[in-house]
Formats: structure tokens, C-alpha cells, sequence
């Protein structure tokens, strides 16, 4: 049994075993190759993402049709667009796999059900997204009032396991800078 999803949100085994399994089974397992898209914007998001391997994007389009990375979520985290999957009004970010990505899947319905037969899941779960959400605007706190270096000197330093794994282009537009301006900062640091 897959208990990655349990370690994260119970370390002290609320749940059986019998009722992990049937937790479990109401979440479905896939993959995702990096670039492919779990949820597109102009959409309802009704799916919560655990992310079991790999790190997602998130972005929106800008002001002149490119992609703008908006955050970065890894391993052990939820992912969705959380004002749409709450209000089930339509998003305008849309959710990528920034590298390969292994994640559980669950629908909203589903999840409501879940919390019908098991209310201690929907405090676990909210405590897990609020702690998630703190711990995004920290992040996206230390880089206000930076120049672009030291943006992304905080950025290895914040979020190191993210660097090494996503694409320098995703980084720039995640920092506000051009790839050419992220190059050329690596370039004279030798990050």
C-alpha cells in the first residue's frame, strides 16, 4: 500500500490500515511527461493533485500570450488551482509537469464523499494546503525588492531541490527575468 500520501498527512496513523486502503481507492495514480498539462485554464478545476514524484507548474498566460510561471509545487505537497476548486468558478492559471511527474488524483465529489466518511480527512487536508499557502507567500515574499541576481540566489537557496530539476526558461519566467538574463546571471556567478 502506498503510504506517502498517509505520512504526509497523519504521522501519527489516524486512519487504519483497512481505512487507508479504502481512502486510496478513491484516488486514481498517473503519470505525466514533463510539458504535459494536468489542468488547462478556462476550466473549473475539480481535482486535487498529491504529488507523489516530480514538481508541477503553475502558470498563467501573459500579457503577451507566453507562459508565466507562477509557482513551483514538489513531492509531498497538494496542488490545485484552490479559488476554482473551492467556488468552482473558472481558473485562469492552468497546471503543468515541470520534469516527470507521478501524482494521485482525486475529484472534488469524490473528496466530499470521502470527508462524509471520514471528517478527521478534511481538517488534515485544509491544515496541509493552509501550511502550503504560508509557506508560498514566504517565498514569493523574499524575492519583493530583490534585483534579478539576487532573486535567484534566493531561489537556490529557498527552493534548491526545484532548481535542479526544472527548465532554466521555467526558472527566468518563475524570477521575472529572460532566459538570456538568467543565463548570463549563471554565467558571472558560476552558480
Amino acid at each position: 500500500m502506498d503510504s506517502q500520501l498517509f505520512n504526509y498527512l497523519q504521522p501519527g496513523n489516524t486512519f487504519s490500515a483497512a481505512e487507508q486502503a479504502e481512502i486510496l481507492q478513491a484516488f486514481s495514480r498517473k503519470t505525466f511527461k514533463e510539458g504535459e498539462t494536468l489542468f488547462h485554464s478556462g476550466n473549473v478545476c475539480r481535482q486535487l493533485f498529491f504529488i507523489c514524484k516530480g514538481v508541477i507548474r503553475i502558470l498563467v498566460q501573459g500579457e503577451n500570450g507566453n507562459d508565466v510561471t507562477y509557482f513551483f509545487v514538489n513531492e509531498n505537497h497538494f496542488c490545485t488551482i484552490l479559488k476554482s476548486f473551492t467556488t468552482q468558478t473558472l481558473a485562469h492559471e492552468s497546471i503543468v509537469a515541470a520534469c516527470e511527474l507521478e501524482v494521485l488524483i482525486i475529484d472534488r465529489a469524490a473528496l466530499q464523499d470521502l470527508y462524509k466518511t471520514y471528517p478527521l480527512l478534511k481538517p488534515m487536508i485544509d491544515e496541509r494546503i493552509q501550511q502550503a499557502l504560508l509557506e508560498k507567500i514566504n517565498i514569493r515574499n523574499a524575492y519583493l525588492g530583490l534585483d534579478s541576481t539576487a532573486r535567484y540566489q534566493v531561489f537556490l537557496e529557498k527552493q534548491t531541490d526545484i532548481a535542479r530539476r526544472v527548465q532554466l526558461a521555467d526558472v527566468a519566467s518563475y524570477l521575472g527575468i529572460t532566459p538570456q538574463s538568467l543565463s548570463r546571471i549563471r554565467r558571472n556567478k558560476a552558480f
